[in-house]
């Protein structure tokens, strides 16, 4: 994450963010993901925060690496035993390497022109048919909410079409509305997506 503000909200809040508690909708959709995984597949959690997700997937028989740039949620997710790597999106140069890539709500902090970038190097860290999952805030433009963190957000014509881009077919869909740390619902769309 390149954007200093975003990550210095997350800094300051981070024991507060690892103690939101795993919603239904979440719970429901890393489910979803996990029962179209091989067992014991390879999974990245792009963006893994403290290492909630995280922890659940290795609980279920996953090899699961974490990458995030704050360093608090890195030390929290080590604490639960999570192999977790003090990066972001922008550092993953992996080619073949994970059969899945778990990217729930991190990529929405990174600017328009960058989701590109992104999608493609997640296809690439991908074996051939690996899963994506991504969720993002529904919506037009980009802003700040009142944390400071910075947010780009997408309409889902807009995601089929970047991920049909870089090589990604859309397999499911869900929206909905949730509250999150700065306390707003928002409109959010959760995708899984298969390369190659």
């Amino acid at each position: 994450m390149s954007d200093a503000r975003t990550l210095d909200a997350y800094r300051d809040r981070a024991d507060q963010y690892a103690a939101l508690p795993i919603t239904d909708t979440q719970r429901r959709s890393l489910e979803g993901f996990l029962a179209r995984l091989p067992p014991g597949a390879h999974i990245l959690d792009l963006g893994c925060g403290p290492g909630v997700h995280a922890r659940l997937m290795s609980e279920a028989g996953m090899r699961v690496i974490g990458y995030d740039p704050c360093p608090e949620f890195v030390a929290t997710a080590r604490r639960h035993r999570v192999d977790t790597h003090l990066c972001g999106a922008e550092d993953l140069t992996a080619t073949a390497a994970f059969d899945a890539v778990w990217a729930s709500f991190s990529l929405l902090h990174a600017e328009r022109h960058q989701m590109g970038r992104h999608l493609t190097a997640i296809g690439r860290a991908l074996t051939p048919n690996g899963l994506l999952f991504l969720g993002l805030k529904l919506g037009t433009g980009a802003g700040r909410d009142r944390l400071g963190r910075f947010y780009t957000y997408y309409s889902e014509e807009e995601l089929v079409a970047l991920l049909a881009q870089t090589g990604f077919e859309v397999i499911h869909t869900e929206t909905g509305k949730e509250t999150g740390l700065a306390g707003r619902a928002e409109p959010f769309i959760l995708m899984t997506a298969r390369h190659g």
